[in-house]
């Protein structure tokens, strides 16, 4: 899978990948956002997190130079009843992401390459629903999220385990309709 436009690209993530994930994965501007300051990544846990398993992994690259990083999957089980897609004959994705070179962030960068993700999700894997859930005092993202059609449905009161507490986060859902998926303003 490669998904372009213009000066963002979306590829599959390679092995080559293994040490620029390591290194924004010791960046405490990085962890603040994601995982975590108090994770510990090297090289073998990064090959179990996001080389194993089943989820889409990709690598975002800005100007040919990778960025950040976005995985996306099926959401199944336990996760489609606390999201309240309980219907089987909808096809819901979830995706988690980040920027992992801080001097990008607030330059739209975040826009363009969730819009890429979002038009291969709907129209190439058939997704109704794209959810995400970021913690809900990372307005930056939130933001972002809202600019690119995401809607926030539902508050997650001490959802996610990050630095030793429970953090609140908002549950956002992105459906294939024309009110909710708005073009890139950036």
């Amino acid at each position: 899978m490669r998904l372009e436009d213009g000066m963002v690209t979306v590829r599959e993530l390679v092995p080559e990948d293994a040490s620029v994930l390591l290194k924004w994965l010791t960046d405490s501007e990085v962890l603040a956002f994601y995982e975590g300051r108090d994770a510990h990544f090297t090289l073998e846990k990064i090959q179990k997190v996001f080389f194993d398993g089943e989820n889409t992994h990709c690598i975002i690259e800005w100007q040919g130079k990778p960025a950040g990083y976005v995985q996306f999957y099926s959401v199944e089980g336990e996760d489609r009843t606390e999201y309240q897609f309980d219907g089987p004959e909808q096809r819901v994705f979830g995706m988690d992401q980040f920027l992992g070179e801080p001097g990008l962030w607030g330059k739209g960068i975040g826009r363009k390459f969730i819009r890429l993700i979002l038009n291969h999700l709907f129209e190439d894997c058939g997704a109704e629903a794209v959810v995400l859930d970021p913690h809900a005092d990372n307005l930056r993202a939130i933001r972002c999220y809202e600019a690119c059609g995401f809607r926030k449905e539902k508050f997650l009161p001490a959802h996610e385990l990050h630095e030793g507490k429970m953090r609140d986060c908002w549950l956002m859902v992105c459906r294939d309709s024309p009110n909710d998926r708005k073009a890139d303003t950036q």
